[in-house]
């Protein structure tokens, strides 16, 4: 017991024991004061550095939020976009605006979309005023605007819905999905008595209040006292602006020209004037014009302020048109940095896995495979037809020749005459798909089967027979994926392209295996996320670059290349009735890839939207031609299930072919009329992701019913119409409505009955069911922008 772990026991204190022994436990004066206090000169020390990190930051947040003042509300800073939107038909836009108007300007201007400087308010201002009943124009103001200022009538108060209309509140929910910019609500039409009024005023505030911000004002906008008050508050207000609208540049055009251009036939260069707003733009990027396409730049000219906020004396004689010819700068774009304009991946026909046989091979696989076939079909003199289909054949010959038919992933069965007239190549017409359905040799036989009743049914009858059986359970028709097998063609061919999963959740799916001839086309990522980092480190170095960037708040004129001349006299026209917007683009943002949007069918839209059908997608400042694929969302599986339709009242994913653009971003999908002449609001989401591995699978569950049942067994018709589809797809599970499990075990008869094994006994009413999935891909649009022509 002598070892480490031996019991020690406490010395026992006797009154014989020295002071420094009992005391020993103890810590000295001297020590303590050390713990207890620490040196002073450290404490104030830690003090006086945690204070001065603090000021430090105060003062950082303080000129950040100067120079976003300056930014916003500064002389070099553009003119700030009011739109007046009427909540209700009933309002007077055109009134408001000309008040507004004379406030910050004596004169008239007769430029559709104004810029007025008024050194009353120090403040510069564009004022659109947003048509009522146009959803597409006032959607484009609410991108660019500062400012939306949200009129109502209260005159309007013995109706129903007094202060909003259907319009307005359909608008309402747009600009929302985009994002509010600043808001106000000006009330018109308020009584001259002071209590009435006020009452007004109160009682159109509290109706309104649950559909704008907290932070919403309510202005009286009658006489010019009152709107003085508001412009004065607006001018020293901070604006607040979507987070999308601050990441790239952007341009609202106050005046389009056309160039022509006469190296390139068909081609012009287009001039879009305006002042460049959020952030710098440079030369070598490339642009955007909303509805347009994407475009490089082949100069931008930095031009005169034509409404300047002080303006010298010297300069008051100046005429608008010489102010605006007037060039300050000009860039011209490096050849070696510009951003090249690449759209679509060129596709290397020999990097795939698999080379596509040429005519000759092919034309020699089916020569070869004829002498095979006639050489198996040799038979003894006085074989009836008949007998050929039962004849089995022992020659080694054939023996070596089926084993090489079973490398190829199907089994030739030699009585195959039912099926001749398909022509004698279907099993060799199959794709990778049906390799994954392929079967061994079933080793019994239908010498060992039953005949089933209705074998000599003709094919009308077969059809009657099966509608009955479908009217039967129509009650339990729950499965909207339920598929009938064609009569007149084989399933397995049929359904090549799909296959059997054991799991939907679990079961492994190669992403890059068959892959369409569109996806040779598009660009994808390693890691998205690093590159969007990337992206975003070198705009920002971009900015930085003084030499080649036009600071935000510049006047400028871009001159846009290559511009078709259709599309170039499209834009001049749209620029009378809505803004023309221009944007910068970010590395990348050109290029095909795979889009993923989270997507919400609009409340005010009400008829189906169908997978595949075409729509324009409105994504920040972009819009481009989409044809989208819907599918599930589930959390914890790789592969998810394809929608038919975009359902109401919850949010699915909108799969594309588009530019890439870098999230977050709204997006608003128009649906295209059928008169192909406008477009409405049918769903608003955002970008998701760009990912061309996402694994979207179609899935149709083929039915079958029980003729003849016998505890676990059962006897399955009308899934299939021939022994070799059930053949073919045997490993495939199949499953019944009520709950059962089981597996294919041979067919039976000539009609493409089968036996089944189930888990426990199936009811005679109950439908067997089997589950066939396939990768589906979004289609490629016929056309990329919708100015551009097909």
């Amino acid at each position: 017991m002598g070892n480490s772990r031996a019991q020690v026991n406490k010395a026992h204190k006797t009154r014989f024991a020295s002071k420094s022994s009992r005391n020993v436990h103890k810590i000295s004066s001297k020590d303590k004061s050390k713990i207890a206090k620490p040196d002073r000169n450290l404490i104030k020390g830690a003090r006086a550095a945690r204070l001065q990190r603090n000021k430090m930051m105060r003062e950082q947040k303080r000129a950040a939020l100067l120079q976003e003042k300056r930014a916003s509300s500064g002389s070099n800073s553009p003119p700030r976009v009011i739109v007046l939107f009427g909540l209700s038909e009933s309002v007077d836009l055109s009134a408001l605006e000309q008040d507004l108007l004379k406030l910050l300007s004596a004169d008239g201007n007769g430029v559709l979309f104004p810029a007025i400087a008024s050194s009353e308010y120090k403040l510069r201002a564009t004022v659109l005023k947003a048509p009522h009943g146009d959803v597409l124009t006032c959607m484009e103001m609410a991108k660019v605007a500062d400012l939306i200022a949200f009129v109502t009538s209260a005159s309007s108060s013995n109706e129903e819905d007094c202060h909003i209309d259907a319009f307005g509140s359909h608008c309402l929910s747009v600009f929302r999905a985009l994002g509010l910019p600043s808001t106000a609500v000006l009330i018109r039409d308020l009584p001259s008595e002071l209590k009435k009024k006020n009452d007004s005023k109160k009682a159109c505030a509290s109706s309104l209040a649950s559909e704008f911000p907290e932070d919403c004002k309510f202005y009286p906008a009658d006489t010019k006292d009152e709107l003085h008050k508001f412009l004065w508050l607006f001018k020293e207000q901070r604006l607040s602006v979507p987070h999308w609208r601050n990441q790239r540049p952007y341009l609202m055009a106050q005046k389009v020209d056309i160039l022509a251009d006469n190296s390139i036939s068909g081609k012009c260069t287009l001039l879009l004037s305006g002042y460049i707003r959020a952030r710098s733009l440079s030369v070598n990027q490339l642009v955007h014009i909303t509805g347009a396409g994407d475009f490089q730049l082949s100069k931008i000219e930095v031009l005169k302020d034509p409404c300047p906020l002080n303006t010298r004396k010297g300069d008051i004689m100046d005429s608008d048109d010489m102010n605006e010819t007037q060039v300050v700068s000009c860039l011209i774009p490096d050849p070696m940095k510009q951003e090249p304009l690449l759209v679509e991946n060129v596709p290397d026909p020999l990097a795939g896995e698999q080379t596509w046989p040429t005519e000759a091979e092919m034309a020699e696989a089916e020569r070869n495979h004829e002498e095979r076939k006639l050489k198996r079909k040799t038979l003894p003199k006085g074989t009836s037809e008949y007998q050929a289909a039962w004849i089995v054949e022992d020659s080694d010959a054939d023996v070596s020749e089926s084993e090489n038919e079973e490398d190829d992933g199907m089994v030739l069965d030699e009585g195959e005459n039912a099926f001749n007239s398909q022509g004698r190549m279907d099993e060799f017409e199959l794709d990778d798909d049906q390799a994954s359905l392929s079967l061994e040799s079933d080793e019994e036989t239908e010498t060992h089967s039953m005949m089933m009743d209705g074998d000599n049914l003709t094919k009308e009858q077969i059809e009657d027979e099966i509608r009955k059986i479908k009217e039967a359970h129509a009650e339990d028709e729950e499965f909207p994926d339920e598929v009938d097998t064609p009569l007149d063609v084989p399933a397995r061919k049929r359904f090549a392209k799909y296959r059997g999963l054991k799991s939907f959740r679990t079961s492994s799916w190669d992403p890059k295996e068959s892959l369409p001839q569109e996806y040779a086309r598009i660009f994808a990522f390693d890691n998205f996320s690093r590159t969007q980092k990337h992206v975003l480190s070198r705009a920002r170095e971009m900015e930085q670059n003084i030499d080649e960037c036009i600071p935000a708040g510049s006047y400028a004129r871009l001159h846009i290349r290559e511009v078709p001349i259709g599309v170039a006299n499209k834009l001049n026209i749209v620029t009378k009735t809505m803004p023309v917007t221009l944007c910068g683009l970010m590395q990348h943002e050109s290029k095909i890839s795979v889009l993923h949007f989270s997507l919400k069918k609009h409340d005010s839209y009400t008829a189906p939207i169908k997978a595949k059908e075409e729509m324009i997608f409105n994504l920040g400042f972009r819009q481009f031609v989409a044809r989208p694929i819907f599918s599930s969302d589930s959390f914890n599986a790789d592969k998810q299930k394809m929608e038919r339709f975009l359902h109401a009242g919850r949010f699915s994913v909108a799969s594309i072919y588009a530019p890439i653009s870098f999230p977050p971003l709204p997006l608003i999908a128009l649906k295209i009329k059928d008169d192909a002449t406008s477009a409405t609001v049918a769903a608003v989401g955002s970008l998701r992701s760009i990912d061309p591995d996402r694994i979207i699978l179609k899935k149709i569950i083929l039915t079958g019913y029980p003729q003849r049942v016998s505890k676990l067994k059962a006897t399955v018709r009308y899934m299939f119409h021939n022994p070799e589809d059930v053949r073919w797809f045997k490993p495939v599970e199949v499953w019944s409505k009520c709950g059962r499990r089981g597996r294919v075990k041979e067919p039976v008869g000539t009609h493409g009955a089968m036996k089944c094994i189930f888990n426990g006994i199936l009811q005679q009413h109950d439908t067997v069911c089997m589950s066939l999935f396939k990768r589906t891909y979004p289609k490629w649009p016929e056309k990329w922008f919708p100015m551009t022509d097909a």
